[in-house]
């Protein structure tokens, strides 16, 4: 292998950031489905829980403001695998269904650059009741340069001061991930960071995501005489950091700014942000920073410069909320730009009690040591914790082996707790996966059980039918509900598949 010549690139305009849109465009939903793109962490129920409660308390805000006729619209940036848009949208159901008081309408509208995860929406079952009932629709949307939000399912344009509500926008895991300038902070002087670009010459194509992660890079600095200029859109942020930091690297937010300000101007009301990434929203975060490494998942992530977000709108009267504890895995932030700020106390509340006081990056922070410790977890404790995570489907995949085990010495009420976490997950679970693990996990658990009525969906949802101990499991779940005829058919396959299956052969003779 050779490298390429090297050619300079002013940071935002580099090659990766075209790698970084071609991956996307190549890889569409198998980014998610094979894991490559980390997406748990900012699309959990857990998470979608807490942005639903925010979104609510914004909905009665805007109620008690008598804002109630025209809808509200919610634009989640980059919505990927769309995991977060279904549990943020199940989560409002049942919140607006308790509330018993007029609240303003709501459509969430799942935008992205890659058309194949548009078409992957549109077809994805647990989607369709929301676009059936008006509160789901598409969009796709280039974050660099679109200015217009074209709607698939109802073929509406949002252009310019079309919405008279506030905009509501959800950007996870999204600014990380979009064009950026990086510069340079020494003796209060501000430098511009070009990059140099070895590309590997190869006799055969790779693929954008294999260029990304061999691609070689290294940083020259350069006086920007844009950033000296006075009419520089965010000069007052520049002269800032020129004034506060030194020797240090610095992530502009360049296209993420000027995306906000271009979706600001879709509504006449201002707009609410609710985001998530691995970002920095204080000054002091960025002092003495090293140049920036390319974290590689497929594609590749930086840290969000939330300080420049929230910096910029709170000089034009916004407010911002973040976390006064720090953050481990996860800065989760709320910025209102909004008109008459005092009348969003509820919103506020909300993210008071589902962000600051135990949030999402808490909930990863208790994860994270508690998957070495599973092994030593009981039932009412494994059941806590479901219930604390929104009964979420990949703590259950964790732990379903040992709830197989557990079972055996369990009390009535421990069944009856793991049979309504299964309802509970299976209602809000969002499938991905080719072969369906978390409905054999299910069928498996009942049957152990002996609930074999609730244990036969499952078994037929998980849709195994080439083992035989699975084949036959389904047998006895039909013989046990005295369904004789789906018994027989079943032991039948199961012969199929393992003629000399004592157990199979046993149960046959009985029915004859």
């Amino acid at each position: 292998m050779s490298l390429s010549e090297p050619q300079s690139y002013r940071f935002s305009e580099a090659p990766i950031w075209d790698l970084q849109r071609a991956y996307y465009e190549e890889q569409g939903i198998t980014a998610w489905q094979r894991d490559e793109v980390p997406s748990y962490i900012t699309s959990n129920p857990m998470l979608a829980g807490s942005y639903a409660e925010v979104i609510f308390g914004f909905l009665q805000d805007r109620a008690r403001l008598d804002e109630t006729s025209e809808p509200v619209t919610i634009v989640e940036l980059g919505a990927g695998s769309g995991r977060l848009a279904f549990h943020v949208l199940k989560e409002l159901r049942q919140l607006s269904a308790l509330a018993g008081f007029p609240l303003p309408p709501y459509r969430y509208v799942m935008s992205d650059l890659a058309e194949g995860n548009i078409a992957y929406w549109q077809q994805h079952p647990s989607l369709m009741s929301y676009v059936e009932q008006g509160n789901l629709d598409f969009a796709k949307f280039d974050a660099a340069v679109d200015t217009e939000l074209h709607l698939v399912v109802s073929g509406e344009c949002l252009a310019r001061g079309s919405l008279r509500q506030p905009l509501l926008i959800i950007a996870n895991y999204f600014f990380d991930s979009i064009p950026q300038e990086l510069i340079y902070i020494e003796n209060n002087q501000v430098y511009e960071c070009w990059i140099n670009c070895y590309i590997p010459k190869l006799d055969k194509d790779w693929t954008a995501s294999e260029q990304l992660k061999n691609l070689v890079a290294e940083y020259e600095y350069r006086k920007s005489a844009e950033f000296e200029a006075g009419s520089y859109a965010y000069q007052s942020l520049i002269e800032l950091y020129a004034r506060e930091l030194d020797d240090s690297h610095v992530l502009f937010p360049i296209v993420g700014l000027d995306c906000l300000d271009r979706l600001s101007q879709l509504s006449t009301e201002g707009f609410l942000l609710l985001t998530a990434d691995k970002g920095e929203h204080q000054l002091a975060s960025w002092a003495y920073n090293e140049p920036p490494e390319l974290i590689h998942h497929g594609s590749f992530s930086l840290t969000a410069n939330y300080h420049a977000i929230t910096a910029y709108y709170e000089e034009k009267g916004a407010e911002s909320l973040f976390t006064a504890h720090p953050h481990h895995h996860l800065n989760v932030g709320c910025v209102l730009h909004l008109a008459d700020l005092p009348s969003y106390g509820l919103t506020r509340l909300a993210y008071r009690r589902y962000i600051e006081r135990f949030g999402p990056d808490d909930f990863i922070t208790i994860k994270e040591w508690l998957d070495d410790h599973l092994a030593h977890l009981d039932i009412p404790q494994m059941l806590a914790y479901w219930r604390l995570s929104g009964f979420d489907s990949q703590f259950f995949l964790q732990n379903a082996s040992r709830l197989m085990d557990l079972i055996v010495t369990s009390e009535e009420a421990d069944c009856a707790g793991i049979s309504q976490g299964i309802a509970e997950m299976w209602s809000g679970y969002y499938a991905m996966e080719i072969s369906n693990k978390v409905a054999l996990a299910c069928a498996s658990l009942y049957y152990r059980m002996e609930m074999f009525s609730e244990a036969l969906p499952f078994y037929l949802a998980a849709e195994d039918m080439q083992d035989a101990s699975i084949v036959y499991e389904m047998a006895i779940c039909c013989y046990e509900i005295g369904d004789m005829a789906g018994t027989k058919a079943y032991i039948e396959q199961t012969l199929i598949l393992s003629p000399h299956h004592e157990e199979a052969l046993s149960l046959l003779g009985l029915l004859e």
